[in-house]
Parts: structure tokens; C-alpha cells; sequence
């Protein structure tokens, strides 16, 4: 009988995070990297290149490959044999890992999880609890599964009830785009079919541990039902024109997995969960001899690309733009921003508009006239650095305080991840600013472009705190200008276009 040892559990969940925040899995790099060679979008592959050469950078330098460090998922498939040398609980042990990874001076990762989800929502500083699943299973082997799930990604997931014979491809196909590219693609899609509501999402989430082997099963062929239907998802997803960063091209999906499971005969659960290219999982068994060992993947594993922004990209000065000139970007042109930008997330521009909704002053430093904001929740720095990794969030998020912002307090511009709603695009063209994109899934590669930073506003929120930053060189694309026009829409339907194979249903 195995005794399983509480220490071993404990560091060996903390080690197993620490490794998956700068170690992307091989998988997923090769395949990665296959689609870069791949793609004939000059938008899209400009943006693969970036979170290739970040992968690389954070593998070099032990940093996280995203500022959101994500919220922790644990698959356990304890054998019935274990006997245990602990007096924790396997969930407590499990959290004391988290709190040992998350809370790593050497290496710090992003505190993201908030208690209280329904009401003051007050950040819990360490990451815990982390999201666990237990299973028992005929054995003497703790075997173990951490992912962790960034919030664009996860926010992105789908489900529904469908009726025994609808028709799932359509209704992915009908969905798929309706995500927007929050969640970083290009990545993969896990989908669960079967059970019961909460076994399909678990499902979901399961089939993304799975390694990437979808051009394998492409040259040998399907042998299953979901082969095939994994095949005819991989191809069609693609087809959609989404691509990198929802810019348009060729790869928009590295793979599709799926798990299905016996189901109510009127009854057809299906979830959909994305996987970004921040994808972030390890597994490793215990077997009583010690803390797992993680391995340590050789830099060659990554290809050795550069990058850079081109001789057309335009520089910028941050301290004298002006809506004239803003009014000349084209969308998809490339920009070089220099100079101070202001940061804000959800919390800060929901404690903006309370304190605009009274008439009162924002507090000192906080002054948006004629400036841009960041929307961005960094890492905290280590050694040397100004600032920890320092990638974009999900823009859309901030849509409902758009026209309030640029109204009220004089914003020129925002500078954030992935596509604008309808409603930010309507004020962002009434009000003639402008939206401007940087690559999700660089986080450290953008941070190296802030020379200096220091928050002005909202300390209490930490990472979600008002920042003033000085950038150095820092590319972004004009995703909306403004009069409007957006490249999320413009790219992805272009690439549809030309690839042209599927016509797209509408579903309900």
C-alpha cells in the first residue's frame, strides 16, 4: 500500500504551477509554430510571432506567460490503495500548493480569484481556492492534473440543451464566432457531449488536458464517430477566417477535442470551452516516493523567430497626440506608442463612474484628458524588473463604461484585447477616438516595453488599480478607428472569403 506523503502533495502542486506559468507545453509550441509557417495573414502571423517569441522569453527567464495567471483547475484520480501520511484534507493540501506557487517570491504570480462573487467580490490574495475534481480509481497512485484557466478564455465558454438531433456542427459553427477572440486564439476547443449539464462542462475542461494531435489523426484518418467529427470541427472552426487574435487568417484552432458520455434519451448536453495561447496544464503521479519531478524542456524546442514592427509603423508620442491626429490611423496599421498611458480594468472604471455619478473629483493624477488607458491587471515585479508581465485584457469588458469615459473625462483613446461590442464601436466613432490592440498572450514580451510605473489611484484593488506607465516602443494595432471601423470584422470576414469552403448557418 502507498503512503502518499501531505509535504509531497503540497510541493508538488506548487512546483507543477510554478513550471506551467513560464512552460508552455511542447505540444503546443510545435504546433504553434507549424501554423506560423502556415499562415499567409501579414496580421495574424505578425501576432503568432509575438507569442512565439514571448513563450520563448518567459522559458528564459522563469516569468508568466500572462499576467492573468489564471484560477486553478485540479483533476485527482486517487487510487483506492493510497494510504495517506497527512492531517490536511487532499482540497486543503491541494490549496496550500496554490498559495505556495501563487505567492513565490522568486517568481510571484497574478492574485485573480475574488471572494464573495455576488457582492463586494474582495480579492483573496493568494489564488485559493483553487476548482477540484476527485475521482477514485483501482490502484496505490495519486495521479494529478493542473491547469490554470485565464478569465478571457474561460468567460468565453458555451452551453447548451440541444435536442437529440440538432445538429452540433452547426451550432458550434454558429457560436464559435459569436465568442469573439477574448479568448486568445489561436488555441483549442473542448467540447463535452453527454451526461448531464455539469458532466458536459467537465467534460469540456477535461478533453483541454489532452495533447494536440490533430495533424496526426489528419494523416492516419478517424477510426471513431468523434475522430470524425474532431476532423470535420478542426477544418470547418478554421474556415470560419477568425485567426490569430481574431485578426483574420488561416488558423483560428490548433485542435478540437472532445469527451462524450452516455446521456438521457431526451437529452443532448453540449459544452464548449476554449483553451488560449496562454494553454497552461501539467500532470504527474505520486507514487510514495517523493515530490514529482517536473521536466525541463530544452530552449530548442522553441523556434528561434524575430519580430519586428516594420518600417511603416508609425511612432507616437503619448505626450502630444492629438484627436487630429488620431484621426489619420487606418485600421491594422501598426503603431509604436512612447510616453505615459493610465491603466484600468473592471473595478477601477466601476469605482470611476460611482465617484463621476456623485459629481465629485476623480482623486489626484487621475486626469484622462487627452490621454489613452491601458486596460491591463500586471503581475507584480521581481528582481529587477519595473513591471511584472503586462498583457491585455479582454476589452469588451469595459464596453458599458466606454461612452461614459470618453463623455466625461476627456479619453482620447483605449488600448486592450480582442474586439469591441457595438456599443463601444458607437461611441468610440461619435466621439472620434480611437481603439487601438495588443497581442493577448505576450504578456512578458509587452512588459519590456514599460520603462517605468507606479500606481495613482485605487492602491486597494491591487492588481486592478489605476497604474500610470511610461512605454517605450510599445506595438499595438488600430483595431477601431475612428470613424469606427473595426479589423475584427473587416479580417475574419476578408479570410472567410478566401478560404471559402463552408457556408455558415444561422442557429438559434
Amino acid at each position: 500500500m502507498t503512503a502518499i506523503r501531505q509535504e509531497d502533495v503540497i510541493q508538488s502542486v506548487a512546483d507543477a504551477l510554478q513550471y506551467i506559468s513560464y512552460y508552455h507545453p511542447k505540444d503546443y509550441i510545435t504546433n504553434l509554430a507549424a501554423a506560423y509557417e502556415r499562415e499567409e495573414s501579414r496580421a495574424a502571423k505578425d501576432a503568432m510571432a509575438q507569442i512565439l517569441i514571448n513563450s520563448r522569453m518567459c522559458a528564459e527567464g522563469h516569468r508568466p506567460i500572462c499576467q492573468d495567471t489564471g484560477i486553478v483547475t485540479v483533476f485527482c484520480k486517487i487510487g483506492m490503495g493510497v494510504r495517506w501520511e497527512a492531517k490536511l484534507s487532499l482540497t486543503e493540501m491541494i490549496n496550500e500548493g496554490v498559495r505556495r506557487a501563487y505567492l513565490d517570491p522568486e517568481n510571484k504570480l497574478r492574485a485573480s480569484i475574488v471572494a464573495d462573487p455576488a457582492g463586494k467580490r474582495i480579492n483573496t490574495k493568494d489564488n485559493t481556492p483553487a476548482v477540484i475534481h476527485m475521482e477514485l480509481i483501482p490502484g496505490d497512485e495519486l495521479e494529478i492534473t493542473v491547469a490554470a484557466k485565464g478569465g478571457g478564455s474561460e468567460n468565453k465558454s458555451k452551453f447548451i440543451m440541444m435536442n437529440p438531433n440538432d445538429n452540433l456542427v452547426d451550432w458550434v459553427l454558429a457560436t464559435v464566432p459569436l465568442m469573439g477572440a477574448g479568448w486568445c486564439p489561436p488555441g483549442m476547443l473542448g467540447i463535452g457531449i453527454g451526461g448531464t449539464a455539469e458532466k458536459a462542462m467537465v467534460m469540456a475542461k477535461e478533453a483541454l488536458m489532452d495533447p494536440i494531435d490533430i495533424q496526426e489523426l489528419r494523416v492516419r484518418g478517424a477510426r471513431s464517430g468523434l475522430e470524425e467529427l474532431r476532423l470535420e470541427l478542426y477544418e470547418k472552426v478554421n474556415a470560419l477566417g477568425i485567426g490569430a487574435q481574431g485578426l483574420g487568417g488561416l488558423t483560428t484552432v490548433l485542435d478540437v477535442k472532445i469527451k462524450d458520455f452516455p446521456t438521457h434519451a431526451a437529452s443532448k448536453p453540449v459544452a464548449m470551452i476554449p483553451n488560449c495561447a496562454a494553454t497552461r496544464h501539467a500532470h504527474f503521479v505520486l507514487d510514495g516516493s517523493g515530490p514529482a519531478e517536473m521536466h525541463v524542456p530544452k530552449l530548442s524546442d522553441w523556434p528561434i523567430i524575430s519580430w519586428s514592427a516594420g518600417a511603416t509603423a508609425r511612432r507616437v508620442n503619448l505626450a502630444t497626440v492629438t484627436a487630429a491626429e488620431i484621426a489619420t490611423w487606418k485600421p491594422g496599421e501598426t503603431l509604436l506608442l512612447n510616453g505615459a498611458m493610465l491603466t484600468g480594468r473592471d473595478a477601477a472604471h466601476k469605482r470611476i463612474q460611482e465617484i463621476l455619478s456623485r459629481g465629485e473629483a476623480l482623486p489626484s493624477g487621475v486626469d484622462f484628458k487627452g490621454r489613452f488607458i491601458y486596460y491591463v491587471g500586471p503581475v507584480d515585479p521581481v528582481r529587477d524588473e519595473v513591471v511584472g508581465p503586462a498583457g491585455p485584457t479582454t476589452a469588451t469588458r469595459m464596453d458599458k463604461f466606454t461612452e461614459m469615459m470618453l463623455a466625461q473625462t476627456g479619453l482620447l483613446g483605449m488600448i486592450g484585447k480582442a474586439e469591441r461590442g457595438p456599443v463601444a464601436i458607437e461611441a468610440i466613432k461619435k466621439h472620434r477616438a480611437v481603439y487601438l490592440m495588443a497581442v493577448g498572450g505576450a504578456a512578458y514580451l509587452v512588459s519590456k516595453a514599460i520603462r517605468k510605473s507606479r500606481v495613482i489611484a485605487f492602491e486597494d484593488l491591487g492588481m486592478e488599480a489605476i497604474y500610470e506607465f511610461e512605454v517605450e516602443d510599445m506595438p499595438v494595432t488600430v483595431a477601431v478607428d475612428s470613424n469606427g471601423e473595426s479589423v475584427h470584422k473587416t479580417g475574419p470576414a476578408e479570410w472567410q472569403q478566401r478560404i471559402g469552403k463552408i457556408p455558415v448557418k444561422t442557429v438559434s
